[in-house]
This record gives structure tokens, sequence and C-alpha cells, in this order.
């Protein structure tokens, strides 16, 4: 019986997560009959509380696809700390194939300055106040990794105290 109320309690956990779909893209393999079409669903999956993730999935109908690029999204997902203002706590950049994405804190009230794949993904994490500036390849996947990769390096006050060792307060001096 235990059992069974822990997998009810993960299945509403993950139904608060959100999916938002930023490319479908129609691919062939070339293969002896002819080619072989089917299609790229590239997701960004999050709560808007800082768990977001960026998945592909590959098949040969577009429904399909989607399920599977959620279901990658899901297992690749990330915690993003955030500061009360719903802000991240400093500047930060990530890199991803091609794309670099450079992300600074903003002001409350400012709101998410960021294009393309890089907003949803902020959007996604629960950032409500962020600059964000994509330099390089313009592909929206690399654009989403690199987004996550810049998030991944985020660190707390907290986490920054205990690797030198020193009280929460000497941090902020």
């Amino acid at each position: 019986m235990a059992k069974r109320n822990k997998g009810n309690r993960e299945r509403r956990e993950e139904s608060n997560l959100q999916e938002r779909v930023i490319q479908i893209r129609r691919v062939s393999k070339v293969v002896k009959g002819g080619k072989k079409l089917s299609f790229r669903a590239i997701v960004v999956v999050g709560d808007e509380r800082g768990q977001v993730g960026v998945g592909v999935g590959k098949a040969s109908d577009v429904i399909g696809a989607v399920r599977k690029g959620v279901a990658d999204g899901k297992k690749h997902m990330i915690g993003v700390p955030l500061t009360k203002s719903n802000s991240i706590a400093h500047r930060t950049t990530g890199a991803a194939g091609g794309a670099t994405v450079l992300m600074r804190p903003a002001a409350p009230g400012t709101g998410v300055i960021a294009g393309g794949a890089v907003r949803t993904v902020l959007e996604l994490a629960g950032v409500k106040n962020v600059l964000a500036k994509q330099l390089g390849s313009s592909s929206p996947l690399n654009n989403a990794r690199a987004a996550i990769d810049a998030l991944s390096m985020l660190r707390t006050f907290s986490s920054v105290a205990r690797e030198r060792e020193i009280p929460l307060e000497q941090v902020y001096a």
C-alpha cells in the first residue's frame, strides 16, 4: 500500500511540469530504398520553480518525437538556485556547440530579456528578472543547451560560504 501512495505522489509532482516545444524539424536518412523521413522535436520541460531540462526526441511521427523529447527532458533536469526576486544570483556564461549564452541578474520588474530558445528555458526555470544574450550559433538546440549549461553553473551564497569554510555573513562583506 505504501508503494502505491509513493507512485501517486510522484505522478502528482510530475503533473505540474510544463512542456514547450522549441522546434520540430523533418529529417531524413538515405537508405538503400530511398529516403527515410522522421521528425526531431526539441522540448523544454520545467516547473517554473527552479527545475528545468531540455530534451530531444526523434520518431517517425511528430507526436512520438515530442513524447520522447519530454521523457529526455525529464531525465536531464537541473535545479536552478533563484533569489528572492526570482532572478539569478550572479553573472554566468554557458556554451554548447557553437553557441554561447551570457546571463546577468536584473532588478525586480525587468522581466525576461532574452530571445528564442533561451527565453523558453528561463521562463520554464522560473526566472522572472534576467538579461540574457545569445552569441555565436543561432541553433535552437545549441542555445537551449548553452542556457542549461549557464544555469547549472550558478552558485548560492551558502554554497560559496561552505566551499570557503567561512560564515555566511562574511560572503556578503
